[in-house]
């Protein structure tokens, strides 16, 4: 039994689940470092206690004093929302010889998918279709050119341990790639602490489409619908939708099919994303299994009437999952991550205290957020601010709802991101649902 939650997290995230557990009759424990004392998830928790400093490695990233703290307040689970050690394989494992039920995968489980090459391979098994590359780490110069050579240019580098754009280089012509080579391992080298890399084939003008899939670690997954997430800068997204508009019913069928046979194949537990690159052609490849609830989950709440979190924790607590499968989604929903950067300069951090914070409203438009006026954005962790998530009976009628709430949402103070997706909305070839993840290397900003 689970009576007690510590939300190893900050933010809007640790709100989030907040919510969710109080929802359930379950008490919390919100940790924060100095930088947070005033933060939101610290007064709405049962119980808060300080961790350490601002820097994460000295307090969010820190298993020992998350544990202490569970030990202390008497939490008998934790959930690691996403960032920090969400999917960290070594404190999933810590949590479970502490007798804490981690609201997440096993171990073993993040540890797999958190090795891209282990995991390419395990989905070759399962049947998922994968880009054309190497079978694992490629050492040497000589052997990357060869693979490279063989499936054809252009390549895309990776490293082994990377994520989030971080340790990826795209190499187009065969003259570049021992530059590329030599630069890719040394950013993985100095990021992860592991400089092996591997090769894919580049896909061109692909989307980036994933599958959320619900597991209960006994090989019992279902899917629950894509979400589209091509608009993206630096590998990092910035706005998600549901359904994608490219994917039609037969699409639909075959990726969720190869997203059950993924989280079947490693007795996933709990809640977790498929990852999928999609191709003109309509083929999808494999990219990564992310072993954590998404930024962009609440966009698949919306469109199917669905806690996600209650989801997790309801696993975690041994109950079966819901005997469903997958229906057509009702409506469309759209999040907007407003981050507290500076669109017109290059989307610059900009930290620093809010003075002004309206929140929009009105039917089918939900705020997830921790701000609030006067709440000071710190520099020491990610810059968002909210997510603004909306949701109509069609695409078009989303999009213009939230044109109508980004105008809606004031923020003064600080530099935000508003400005990007206000013009993001009203322009026609993301309307038209014409775009790929390279979308934004030609989009203009106007103002500033």
């Amino acid at each position: 039994m689970i009576d007690k939650v510590l939300i190893a997290n900050r933010g809007e995230i640790a709100l989030r689940i907040i919510r969710t557990c109080h929802e359930m009759g379950l008490k919390t424990v919100a940790v924060f470092s100095t930088a947070d004392r005033d933060a939101l998830h610290v007064r709405f928790a049962s119980e808060a206690v300080c961790i350490g400093p601002p820097s994460a490695r000295e307090s969010y990233l820190r298993p020992d004093r998350l544990i202490a703290a569970a030990e202390v307040t008497g939490a008998d689970a934790i959930h690691p929302g996403y960032g920090f050690l969400a999917e960290n394989a070594e404190f999933s494992t810590i949590c479970a010889d502490n007798d804490i039920d981690f609201i997440g995968p096993a171990g073993r489980t993040i540890e797999l998918m958190g090795n891209k090459s282990r995991a390419k391979r395990t989905m070759q098994e399962a049947g998922v279709p994968g880009v054309p590359g190497s079978d694992g780490p490629v050492t040497s110069l000589s052997e990357g050119r060869s693979v490279a050579d063989e499936i054809g240019f252009p390549v895309m580098l990776k490293a082994v341990a990377g994520g989030g754009g971080t340790g990826m280089r795209l190499v187009r012509e065969p003259g570049d790639f021992e530059q590329q080579f030599s630069a890719v391992r040394t950013e993985a080298e100095a990021a992860f602490g592991n400089p092996n890399t591997y090769i894919e084939k580049f896909v061109e003008e692909p989307r980036h489409v994933e599958i959320q899939v619900l597991g209960d670690g006994r090989g019992n997954v279902i899917h629950l619908g894509e979400r589209e997430c091509s608009i993206q800068r630096r590998h990092q997204k910035l706005v998600e939708e549901s359904p994608s508009p490219i994917v039609e019913d037969g699409l639909r069928e075959r990726m969720g099919e190869a997203a059950v046979n993924a989280g079947a194949a490693v007795d996933y537990e709990g809640a977790g994303t498929v990852e999928f690159l999609v191709d003109a052609d309509g083929n999808f490849y494999f990219m990564e299994m992310n072993t954590r609830i998404q930024v962009e989950h609440p966009v698949t709440e919306e469109v199917i009437d669905c806690d996600l979190v209650e989801q997790q924790i309801r696993v975690a607590l041994g109950e079966e999952l819901p005997d469903t499968t997958y229906a057509p989604p009702n409506g469309h929903a759209i999040e907007c991550r407003i981050n507290a950067e500076n669109p017109f300069r290059n989307f610059s951090p900009a930290p620093g205290q809010i003075d002004t914070f309206h929140l929009p409203g009105g039917h089918g438009v939900r705020v997830d957020t921790h701000a609030y006026a006067g709440y000071v954005i710190p520099p020491h962790y990610d810059s968002m601010i909210a997510k603004l998530i909306v949701r109509g009976d069609t695409r078009e009628r989303a999009i213009t709802k939230m044109q109508r709430a980004l105008d809606e949402f004031v923020i003064e103070g600080i530099d935000t991101t508003v400005p990007f997706h206000q013009q993001l909305m009203r322009d026609e070839r993301f309307r038209d649902g014409d775009f790929t993840t390279r979308f934004l290397d030609d989009f203009e900003l106007v103002g500033g």
